[in-house]
C-alpha cells in the first residue's frame, strides 16, 4: 500500500433537483472549449483580426469536432458497441457524455468545420490554425480531467506517491492493485506545457503559415506516444504498439515534414474578411490615400481639394490656371497644399535630383523682376 495517493471522485454525475444530470466529463469538455475560444480570440485580436472571428468559427468547429471525435472512438473500438460480447448497446455509441472521444477524429473534422467557416469569411485557414493552436492544447489539458471523474484510461500499477486510486470494479483494473499511473494527469500537464511552448516559439521565431499548428501536432503526438504506452485499457495492437501510438508516429512525422516544407513561405495571410462586394480589405499598412501608386486618388476629379493627378501618373497641374509644378505628379510625389505632407517624403526630400540652389535662386529673382515690371 503506497504511503500517498490521489483519490478518485466517488461520482462523476450529479443531478440537479434530482432530475437533470450534470456530468463532469461534459463539463470538462465545455470548459475546455470556452477557454480555447477565449485564448484564440485574444490572440486573433492581437494579430489584427476582427473581434468575434474565433467565436464564429467555433460554431463550426465544435459540432464537427464532437462528431469526428466520437466517430473515431466508435470506429476504433467498435467491439465495445457492436461485437458479439459488447459490454454496451449499439445505441450507446451516441451517448457522448459517457466518455469516448478520439482526439484525432476531433481535430480532423473540427479542422474541416473551421475551413468552411474561413471560406465563408474570406480569411486564411493557416492564420487561424496558428492562432488557435495553443488554446487547443489548453482545452485538451482541461478535457483530460473528465477521464479522472470517470475513472478511465489510467496507466499501469504504481506505488508512487501520485498513484491514482481506482475502484476495484472499474474496467481494466487488476485484482489486488489499488493505485495506477494517473495518465490523465500526465497528459494534462504535458498539454499545458506544450501551450506555453507554442506561444513562446511563435513569438520568438515569428512562425506563420500553420507552422505553429504543425509544432502543436508534433509536440502533442510526441507526448501522447509515451503516455499511450502506459495505459492498460483495451486497445488494438499492431506489431506490439497500440493503434494510437502508430497514429502518433504518422502524425508526428507528417507535422515535422510540413514544418520544414513551410519554412520558406512568405505570402500574405488574410486575417480580415472581404468586403461586401468580395473586394479585399484595406491594407492596415496603407491607410486611405496612401496607395502604392496603383490606385486613382479622389483628388484627381476637377475641383477636388489637394493635388491633382498624384495617383494616376498624369500631370494635370501642367494645364494653365492650375496650381502645381509640372512633372511632380508623374514622379509620384505629394506636395503640401494644405492636405499634409507625404510621410514618406518630408519637405525638400524628393526622390529625384534637386536643382542647384543657384538655379532656384535665379528663377525666384526672375519671377520677382517680372512682378515688378507688371506693377
Amino acid at each position: 500500500m503506497p504511503l500517498a495517493s490521489i483519490p478518485s471522485p466517488s461520482q462523476g454525475v450529479w443531478h440537479l433537483f434530482g432530475v437533470v444530470p450534470v456530468r463532469a466529463y461534459a463539463l470538462c469538455i465545455v470548459l475546455g472549449v470556452i477557454v480555447a475560444v477565449i485564448i484564440g480570440e485574444r490572440r486573433w485580436r492581437a494579430r489584427g483580426g476582427a473581434p468575434g472571428t474565433i467565436v464564429d468559427l467555433a460554431v463550426w468547429a465544435v459540432p464537427f469536432g464532437l462528431v469526428g471525435g466520437r466517430l473515431y472512438h466508435v470506429i476504433t473500438d467498435w467491439q465495445l458497441y457492436f461485437g458479439p460480447d459488447a459490454p454496451n448497446r449499439p445505441i450507446d455509441a451516441l451517448f457522448i457524455w459517457n466518455g469516448g472521444l478520439g482526439i484525432w477524429g476531433a481535430i480532423a473534422l473540427g479542422a474541416l468545420g473551421v475551413w468552411f467557416g474561413c471560406r465563408r469569411r474570406g480569411i486564411s485557414l493557416s492564420a487561424v490554425a496558428d492562432t488557435v493552436a495553443p488554446g487547443i492544447a489548453v482545452a485538451q489539458g482541461i478535457g483530460r480531467w473528465g477521464n479522472y471523474f470517470n475513472q478511465e484510461l489510467f496507466g499501469g500499477p504504481t506505488d508512487l506517491p501520485w498513484g491514482l486510486e481506482i475502484d476495484p470494479d472499474r474496467p481494466g483494473t487488476i485484482p489486488g492493485v489499488s493505485t495506477y499511473h494517473p495518465t490523465f494527469l500526465y497528459e494534462s500537464l504535458w498539454d499545458l506545457a506544450l501551450a506555453l511552448l507554442l506561444v513562446w516559439a511563435g513569438r520568438r521565431f515569428a512562425l506563420r503559415h500553420a507552422r505553429v499548428f504543425a509544432l502543436y501536432v508534433a509536440g502533442y503526438t510526441a507526448g501522447r506516444f509515451w503516455i499511450e504506452g502506459m495505459r492498460i485499457d483495451e486497445a488494438h495492437h499492431i506489431l506490439g504498439l497500440r493503434l494510437n501510438q502508430w497514429t502518433s508516429v504518422v502524425l508526428f512525422l507528417a507535422a515535422l515534414a510540413y514544418f520544414w516544407y513551410a519554412r520558406g513561405r512568405t505570402g500574405e495571410e488574410r486575417i480580415l474578411a472581404a468586403g461586401p462586394g468580395g473586394e479585399p480589405p484595406a491594407d492596415p499598412a496603407h491607410p486611405t490615400g496612401q496607395a502604392d501608386g496603383h490606385e486613382t486618388a479622389a483628388a484627381d476629379e476637377p475641383g477636388a481639394e489637394g493635388e491633382t493627378g498624384t495617383a494616376n501618373g498624369t500631370d494635370q497641374a501642367d494645364e494653365p490656371g492650375k496650381t502645381g509644378e509640372p512633372g511632380i505628379a508623374s514622379a509620384g510625389l505629394a506636395l503640401d497644399t494644405g492636405g499634409g505632407a507625404d510621410p514618406a517624403h518630408p519637405a525638400d526630400q524628393a526622390d529625384g535630383p534637386e536643382e542647384p540652389a543657384d538655379s532656384r535662386k535665379g528663377v525666384a529673382e526672375a519671377a520677382s523682376d517680372g512682378r515688378k515690371e507688371k506693377r
